[in-house]
């Protein structure tokens, strides 16, 4: 079986153990006048895990490929030298380091600085370009999720404030 199929199948397992819980232990605790609201805090869950299930049922019973469809090869596990294997490790490495510096450096500092340094590890160049749109984007993000959620969410580093 090819690797994207057995990806798939590990997405499997994970998308029924989170529907079970999804569809059956979530709702138990709600307050009764929540019980008659058309959209319950379990409705997202539900149609997240749904769609995951379709989506890597799909693909492990290869559906998504049509007859016609030139055989492309698998990913050849014996040359792994040859996937940029540096960059994913970095990303990853860039995405903890984003989680341990949330707090201390404050949401706008750190997402601007792991959007931009991703970028930059994916081969982006125009610096003049990348630094605005990191910088446009977090803020944005920032002004949802604390003016219009009303989540706090510490902007600035805590020595700032």
């Amino acid at each position: 079986m090819a690797l994207d199929r057995w990806i798939a199948l590990i997405i499997l397992g994970i998308a029924l153990a989170y529907g079970y819980g999804a569809f059956f232990t979530m709702d138990q605790l709600l307050p009764p006048f929540m019980q008659r609201n058309p959209i319950w805090p379990s409705t997202f869950p539900k149609v997240l895990a749904v769609l995951a299930i379709v989506t890597s049922l799909v693909i492990v019973l290869g559906l998504e490929k049509s007859d016609g469809e030139a055989k492309t090869p698998d990913i050849d596990y014996r040359r792994l030298g040859d996937y940029h294997i540096g960059k994913a490790l970095s990303l990853l490495g860039l995405m903890a380091l984003y989680a341990v510096m949330l707090r201390p450096a404050g949401f706008l500092l750190s997402t601007i600085g792991f959007l931009s340094i991703g970028a930059i590890i994916l081969g982006e160049r125009k610096l003049w370009i990348l630094l605005p749109v990191a910088a446009v984007a977090t803020g944005i993000v920032w002004y949802l999720v604390e003016g219009v959620l009303g989540i706090f969410l510490r902007p600035l580093p805590f020595f700032m404030g």
